[in-house]
């Protein structure tokens, strides 16, 4: 691998559905975290039950791949409403313990071998892409694009599906905040004995931000599985703690952040994922081997994320003034 392989395998992440699926979740996060004030530590969890929602109902239940996704989306509603419930009357640092184990409950369960048939147990599942491929695929078989950016057609069927949901996404959170709802989600996110004292129910507006969030999530995990095969041990902790960093680089209470924080995200990432293990095979990093500085990746993306709070809370295009915990 040269230089240059390294340029293009970087630049092909920009438009990859693990990427899309990525700004998908980030956008939800930011409903939840950046204009709702609601701590959820459980991304994972929602992008888990999307995209298994969304391969059992093809795979078991033969189910066209449109009605599968609204099954994942409907999975998500039940979701937010099982860990809200008893939460969300509560203050924030609850609903953050709340999802988090939630979430690695979840992942335990798609794991147990109970209902292997159903969920794979630690194979996953896969081949579920077939729903989409051959008459119900619109493009051409064949490869099209330029540069880093040449895809089969099944690819450019993911990736097409994917930024319109991405486009839906964003137009729908920047109705919603410009909207009465969202003044008042935003001021429960500043004071909620404030906007309780308005006579608002604030449990019933933070559950629709909550529900709304986690459906966009699941959205997020249902175009990242429809690139790839489900496998529970993606859906981890470190999962979340990615959809977060890119969250925050982008800028938590705005529209167009988390996309560009999760483009930045995954372009980093690659980028670093490449260039670390030639550094390894030409010898510039001789007391690491391959393995290891895969595992530096990890590494410098959590310090990057210690930095991103410190000097920048409010990300690249964030401000100051909407974030409660950098005042």
């Amino acid at each position: 691998m040269d230089f240059l392989n390294i340029l293009n395998n970087t630049a092909s992440q920009i438009l990859s559905p693990t990427t899309i699926g990525y700004a998908l979740a980030a956008i939800g996060l930011s409903v939840h975290f950046g204009f709702a004030g609601l701590l959820n530590m459980g991304v994972a969890g929602f992008m888990a039950i999307g995209a298994y929602g969304f391969a059992i109902s093809i795979l078991t239940f033969n189910l066209p791949w449109g009605l599968a996704a609204l099954i994942g989306l409907g999975a998500a509603i039940i979701f937010a409403l099982i860990m809200g419930i008893p939460t969300l009357r509560l203050r924030g640092d609850y609903l953050a313990i709340v999802t988090i184990a939630a979430a690695e409950v979840l992942r335990l369960l798609f794991l147990t071998t109970t209902w292997r048939n159903y969920t794979g147990s630690a194979d996953g599942l896969f081949n579920f892409q077939n729903a989409w491929r051959g008459a119900n695929n619109p493009i051409p078989a064949g490869r099209y694009g330029f540069g880093p950016w040449i895809y089969t057609a099944d690819r450019w069927f993911v990736i097409i599906v994917g930024l319109l949901v991405v486009t839906l996404a964003a137009l729908l959170v920047w109705s919603l905040m410009r909207s009465p709802w969202g003044r008042v989600v935003r001021g429960i996110r500043e004071d909620e004995d404030a906007v309780r004292s308005l006579g608002k129910n604030v449990f019933a507006y933070k559950m629709q931000a909550l529900i709304i969030g986690g459906v966009i999530i699941a959205a997020g995990g249902i175009v990242t599985a429809m690139g790839s095969n489900v496998n529970p041990n993606v859906y981890v902790t470190s999962q979340t703690f990615f959809v977060w960093t890119a969250l925050l680089l982008g800028g938590a209470a705005t529209i167009f952040g988390p996309i560009l924080g999760a483009i930045l995200f995954w372009v980093v990432r690659a980028f670093l994922s490449n260039l670390l293990p030639y550094l390894v095979e030409i010898g510039w990093l001789p007391f690491l081997s391959t393995e290891q500085s895969q595992m530096l990746v990890f590494v410098l993306v959590g310090v990057a994320l210690m930095l991103i709070v410190i000097f920048r809370p409010q990300g690249i295009l964030g401000s100051k003034k909407e974030l409660t915990f950098v005042r």
